[in-house]
């Protein structure tokens, strides 16, 4: 059990989602895909969302669904892509959590990524040159995390090992 929230941030396809149920299983707390959280509420998938009403929009509800799970016990939460470099989110969820980044390189988050509809900040080709774009964006907020996690590997249980040693190891477990 732990006694603040883990947050994993980084790019799409960085694994959060993937690594975030091993960290979680490892720790004995649930697992929060924020993302899927938005979608069975508005029972529409994130690109419908951005496309109906907008990005602003979807970047207020997945404001809301971080503040109640903050409420709540500690989870290992994955917000999309974007959340860390939102105003206020870091700040906001610091007192209640420690962040992990996991880094990965653009053409690796792509590949896993993918493009299109299911991933609204990727679609409209140059995929790549996009994942360089929406990386320089947003580093410097993913650099504010507590720990670093590199996940280039394709074994996301190796992401997850490190980061449920680092939390054995600074006593947050």
């Amino acid at each position: 059990m732990i006694d603040r929230h883990i947050i994993l941030v980084g790019l799409p396809g960085s694994g959060k989602s993937t690594v975030g149920p091993l960290v979680a299983e490892a720790l004995g707390v649930p697992f929060e895909d924020l993302d899927a959280v938005i979608i069975r509420r508005t029972g529409m998938p994130v690109a419908r969302i951005f496309g109906e009403f907008g990005e602003a929009h979807f970047r207020q509800l997945e404001r809301e669904v971080t503040a109640e799970k903050l409420r709540a016990a500690p989870s290992v939460m994955a917000p999309g892509g974007g959340w860390a470099a939102q105003p206020g989110n870091l700040d906001g969820a610091r007192e209640r959590a420690l962040f992990v980044y996991l880094q990965v390189a653009p053409a690796i988050a792509l590949e896993r990524a993918g493009q299109g509809a299911v991933r609204p900040l990727l679609a409209g080709g140059e995929g790549l040159a996009r994942m360089h774009t929406l990386l320089a964006e947003r580093e410097s907020f993913y650099q504010r995390a507590d720990t670093t996690v590199g996940n280039d590997a394709a074994d996301p249980a190796l992401a997850a090992t490190e980061i449920v040693a680092w939390i054995r190891r600074g006593g947050f477990a």
